[in-house]
């Protein structure tokens, strides 16, 4: 029996149709994009290609007749091929396999599979990474992920790394214009490091405060604190020089942080709250890399702001609070300490029991004067347990946020507000609130003795109070 022409034109439409519709809708649900990923991971190994240089060509002896041509590391540097901006590098010696860990911002709606360019002695060499965006993003477009990079076979100390996307000129090696990020945390150490605590200060942008400046890094020191570092975009030059004076005295260290230049950086923590593409000027990048940078220099890091002092009630200082909080919730965790607020709209005396050391002079300097507000707002809900602050062991820690961590090995964990509580200075979270209802709190003022001096020390030696200053 012969086959209907009709019928058979009929059922080759509906074949095409079919076939139409199967390769739109795979296209546009992000099955094709997943495709291309798999068959990009199983049709390339590991090592993409491999260029072998001449001692004279290497990186570290860069002629003008070599394929590359050596120059500064960069410190933030575009992936090409995409929107993405990589921020800094660091050998990660805590997983199964060793990789390099790239800290990255992302525009978070892109789909990128990343080639991770290894430079290794005299060879280069490449592998694919895999992007792990962070879940803290605050709903701006872009955020932060963490980009890792197996170490291809023989390649166990790599001098530098760039990323650049798969699809973009894959076979390139020798790419001029190509900016490569030093690879940072060559040597895992356990022990022995060069500073006890450091702070992590992010991120500084039209600072203008500077008593408070000056009496945080003096307090800091009191409670054993040997690093400070600060992220700045912005700030004053009466801040500049107070930055450059403990820069200058080995206390503190001044990162440059100029994503602006790379994504449009919000003001605000949350879009509504200021426009822009990445929240609060790229703190968060900033935070996990200085948790990243000091993961091998400091044995606990601290991550806080500059108006805010986690003050132990028990013991003096972080080095006998440390192994206290060890003790009672194990080692290695991630400390939360409850936030407290002392608006600063609001100047009261302290009671008659309690006297003030001389504070004459700091009237005159630009800034807020801890000491003035002593009266604390009654802890809500939401300051208690979404605006605290931490100290970890950086080695535990893999990912870090504003307010505690994402990932980490030993999780966290609530410190006793009687143990220590976290001091924050700054414009009041419950405006409305009478002032009778304010709670004094003066454990502040058991550092005067020590605390006053050093303030008023830093601020002669840097020409905010003349040489011979009433206090």
């Amino acid at each position: 029996m012969g086959h209907n022409p009709k019928i058979k034109q009929f059922m080759w439409i509906i074949y095409v149709i079919t076939i139409i519709y199967l390769i739109y809708y795979t296209y546009n649900t992000g099955l094709f994009y997943h495709w291309r990923l798999w068959k990009y991971n199983r049709t390339v190994p590991p090592i993409l290609d491999e260029l072998h240089m001449t001692h004279n060509s290497s990186p570290e002896h860069a002629g003008s007749q070599g394929p590359y041509t050596q120059r500064p590391y960069a410190f933030l540097a575009a992936v090409k091929g995409t929107k993405t901006v990589l921020i800094s590098a660091y050998l990660e010696h805590r997983t199964d396999k060793k990789e390099v860990c790239a800290i990255a911002v992302v525009l978070r709606s892109e789909k990128v599979a990343y080639r991770c360019v290894f430079r290794c002695q005299e060879k280069q060499l490449l592998s694919n990474g895999v992007a792990d965006i962070y879940t803290h993003h605050f709903g701006f477009a872009y955020g932060t992920a963490n980009i890792m990079c197996p170490l291809p076979s023989g390649c166990e100390t790599p001098s530098s790394i760039a990323v650049t996307s798969a699809d973009a000129n894959s076979t390139s090696t020798n790419d001029p214009n190509q900016e490569f990020l030093e690879v940072k945390n060559q040597q895992e150490k356990t022990e022995s490091f060069p500073y006890n605590f450091t702070v992590c200060i992010s991120t500084m942008f039209d600072f203008t405060n500077v008593l408070q400046l000056v009496q945080s890094l003096e307090m800091l020191q009191l409670l054993g604190v040997n690093r400070v570092v600060v992220y700045k975009t912005s700030c004053s030059p009466e801040t500049q020089r107070i930055l450059d004076y403990y820069t200058q005295k080995g206390l503190l260290e001044v990162i440059p942080w100029s994503l602006s230049r790379y994504v449009n950086v919000s003001r605000g923590w949350l879009p509504e709250h200021g426009p822009g593409e990445l929240h609060y000027f790229g703190q968060i990048p900033a935070l996990n890399d200085c948790l990243y940078r000091y993961m091998y220099q400091s044995r606990y890091v601290a991550l806080h702001d500059i108006d805010e002092l986690i003050l132990p009630q028990k013991v003096i200082s972080w080095v006998e609070l440390l192994p206290l909080l060890e003790n009672q919730y194990g080692a290695n965790k991630c400390y939360m300490f409850e936030n407290n607020v002392f608006p600063i709209n609001v100047m009261l005396a302290p009671p008659a029991s309690q006297s003030l050391p001389p504070q004459t002079d700091w009237k005159n300097v630009t800034g807020v004067n801890i000491l003035a507000h002593l009266y604390q707002e009654p802890i809500i809900e939401e300051t208690h347990y979404s605006n605290f602050k931490i100290i970890v062991n950086p080695r535990a820690v893999f990912a870090t946020t504003v307010h505690g961590v994402l990932k980490s090995q030993h999780g966290c964990s609530w410190i006793d507000r009687n143990i220590a509580r976290m001091y924050h200075t700054r414009f009041p979270r419950q405006p409305n609130l009478a002032k009778d209802k304010l709670i004094y709190d003066g454990r502040l003022l058991s550092y005067s003795a020590h605390f006053t001096p050093a303030v008023n020390k830093v601020l002669r030696e840097t020409g905010f109070l003349p040489e011979h200053s009433t206090q």
